[in-house]
């Protein structure tokens, strides 16, 4: 558009539409989150000794500490069955706990809002934080699984594959929760508490402490629309099974199915600006 004495740039449509298809096109930003996240974690080395370090050396501590516990002849020995429960366990709660804190402090900076100024689309990103805490959560999985089965002595009639699988689909559902969560928090603090609201009610009510059968009906409800049971009935499957039962099956893909809804809820909530 043209005016006395000068002119002034004005987007055609034209250009407004092609704006939109670049955002559309964002593999590259969403590389580069990826990246940009994966070079955080590996920097922060707090960050990085929870993720790989202390999972192992409370399993390691668990198994001297079972090591002499009698059991029946013919059964799984009892560090068998609590190391089945860590490993589903640990996944989650560290990756909530990391995943939830890191994000707040992306918006703390203010690196998140200054990413959202971009054309890069809400779920690309958080796609982008949701594959860089899943390879830190498969490198978890992985060294915890290793030391578990081949140091150990952990065994299961199932395969190892199929544990590593789940921990790893335990961990993914964790970066979900966290990322969810850290959307209703102002502060790091405010991303913590949300753990005992979150994660603590699913620890209680999957069947760590008592069988989900010889729950209250109203517990037993509540215990059904919370994504920790499945998973650790999926790992118990596993434990008791050769091969992957239809149970199991069915208890990973309703883990998979809570991961996915959780990452969508948390791009759906992502604020645009910082309060």
């Amino acid at each position: 558009m043209h005016v006395t004495r000068g002119s002034v740039p004005v987007g055609h449509p034209a250009q407004h539409r092609a704006h939109e298809r670049r955002g559309r096109l964002s593999a590259t930003a969403y590389l580069a989150t990826t990246g940009r996240i994966l070079r955080q974690l590996a920097g922060d080395h707090r960050s990085v000794a929870m993720i790989l370090v202390v999972p192992s050396v409370v399993i390691t501590l668990m198994y001297f500490m079972f090591q002499n516990a009698p059991h029946p002849p013919g059964m799984p020995t009892p560090f068998n069955n609590a190391c089945l429960i860590m490993l589903g366990v640990f996944p989650l709660v560290v990756m909530f706990l990391i995943t939830s804190i890191t994000m707040q402090r992306e918006r703390v900076s203010g690196t998140l809002e200054r990413i959202l100024t971009t054309p890069l689309r809400r779920l690309d990103l958080l796609a982008g934080y949701g594959t860089a805490f899943s390879i830190a959560a498969a490198a978890q999985a992985a060294l915890a699984c290793l030391i578990a089965f081949w140091l150990l002595g952990l065994t299961t009639a199932g395969s190892p594959v199929l544990v590593f699988v789940i921990a790893i689909i335990n961990a993914i559902l964790g970066v979900g929760l966290g990322l969810l969560c850290s959307a209703f928090a102002r502060t790091e603090f405010q991303a913590v508490q949300f753990m005992p609201v979150v994660v603590v009610p699913q620890l209680l009510l999957c069947g760590i402490i008592v069988p989900r059968a010889l729950l209250p009906d109203w517990l037993q409800w509540i215990s059904n629309v919370l994504p920790a049971s499945y998973a650790l009935e999926a790992l118990q499957q596993v434990g008791a099974h050769p091969n992957l039962t239809a149970t199991a099956a069915r208890d990973i893909a309703i883990v998979i199915g809570f991961a996915v809804v959780a990452l969508c809820l948390a791009a759906a909530t992502l604020r645009r600006r910082t309060p």
